[in-house]
């Protein structure tokens, strides 16, 4: 607990420093409107990532003094983490890093992870695929597109207040769980710190939205995560392959759904930033009834209210695969069955068909 303690001070330190900092010299802004993903009424710094990034860093100093499991391997991670932090980090400060370019930035940093770690994929719990793996270039271009991927699925649900940042906490939190009940005691202390440093920098983003995790904050993140389950799931083959994947279901579906919504159903590039995700459409559609105004303080209350209702949905997925963690078949048909959810809440909510019980205090009005 001393590690969290470390990494969650050192992250709110850091994070309000550059809030002060950002008032002096507007470094990394997110301005006000110019996007259909503008939600906030002040332009706010996007270097929460950088705050998480020296949580993690201090917490690791200290780990080194405390020496409560080998370091080397919690070290071999953050130097793996650079690539895809500094590749966020530029497109946080220049806006000129597209999306294809971090998603290489993150193949590098999965790259390390292999060499470093040995973090690379061996199985999938499905007996016609998994002697693929055993193909070493099969399997390290899997790694390669699975971390890559989950990396930038953590970016794409990074919309409101919280939303990402509290996912990404559930997440960990399972992982480290799990890697307890395994016995897996350099993970377990890994998941402590990552928890510290991310509950530093909410303690300023939610609700008052003073920070935003920005690209790096949110791509450090996705690949964290993405590591962690490799290297739980590599060296502890009593875990199933799909426990991390249902961990990560809300993300991973939000995605894909995404890709196939803008290439098939609208005809743009996937790449290319829509006001359709699932997060946005929570926001416009079920906190329609505060549409309207736009002062400030209206704004960043139903920023902060359109958060919960994705811990909501990250809880479903986090329960069941806590639960299940060893039960391959289980997991299985637990992701379908989520992800046959999301696609029905999703078109009941963008033809203005939303359940009554997803409304606050039963309010509803159609926008």
């Amino acid at each position: 607990m001393k590690l969290l303690f470390v990494s969650f001070i050192l992250s709110a330190l850091a994070s309000i420093y550059l809030i002060r900092l950002f008032k002096k010299k507007p470094i990394g802004v997110d301005a006000v409107g110019g996007g259909p993903q503008k939600f906030h009424a002040h332009p706010v710094p996007r270097l929460g990532g950088i705050g998480v990034f020296v949580g993690l860093i201090g917490a690791g100093v200290m780990m080194e003094v405390l020496k409560p499991v080998e370091t080397r391997q919690y070290w071999y991670l953050i130097v793996a983490s650079v690539p895809v932090f500094v590749g966020g980090l530029l497109e946080d400060i220049t806006k000129k890093v597209g999306p294809t370019m971090r998603l290489l930035f993150a193949f590098a940093s999965a790259g390390l992870g292999v060499f470093f770690l040995e973090a690379i994929v061996i199985r999938l719990d499905i007996p016609v695929i998994d002697p693929l793996f055993s193909i070493y270039p099969v399997a390290f271009i899997f790694t390669l597109f699975a971390v890559g991927g989950t990396a930038n699925a953590i970016n794409i649900i990074d919309g409101f207040n919280g939303i990402a940042g509290v996912v990404s906490l559930l997440v960990v939190s399972a992982i480290g769980y799990v890697a307890h009940l395994v016995g897996d005691n350099v993970l377990v202390y890994t998941c402590l710190v990552i928890v510290g440093a991310i509950l530093g920098f909410l303690l300023w983003n939610y609700p008052w939205g003073m920070i935003f995790l920005g690209d790096a904050g949110a791509y450090l993140l996705g690949f964290l995560i993405a590591e962690l389950s490799v290297l739980l799931v590599g060296r502890n083959p009593e875990v199933s392959a799909w426990f991390p994947l249902v961990l990560v279901i809300y993300p991973v579906t939000e995605t894909l759904f995404s890709i196939y919504r803008k290439k098939f159903l609208r005809g743009q590039s996937p790449a290319e930033p829509d006001g359709l995700h699932f997060h946005m459409l929570i926001y416009k559609r079920m906190l329609g009834w505060m549409i309207g105004k736009r002062e400030a303080k209206h704004m960043l209350k139903r920023n902060s209210m359109t958060a919960p209702y994705l811990w909501a949905l990250t809880l479903m997925s986090i329960f069941p695969a806590v639960i299940l963690w060893r039960h391959t078949l289980a997991l299985m048909l637990f992701s379908i069955m989520f992800v046959i959810l999301y696609i029905w809440l999703y078109w009941r909510i963008v033809r203005f068909k939303t359940p009554k019980f997803l409304y606050l205090n039963g309010l509803r009005r159609k926008i």
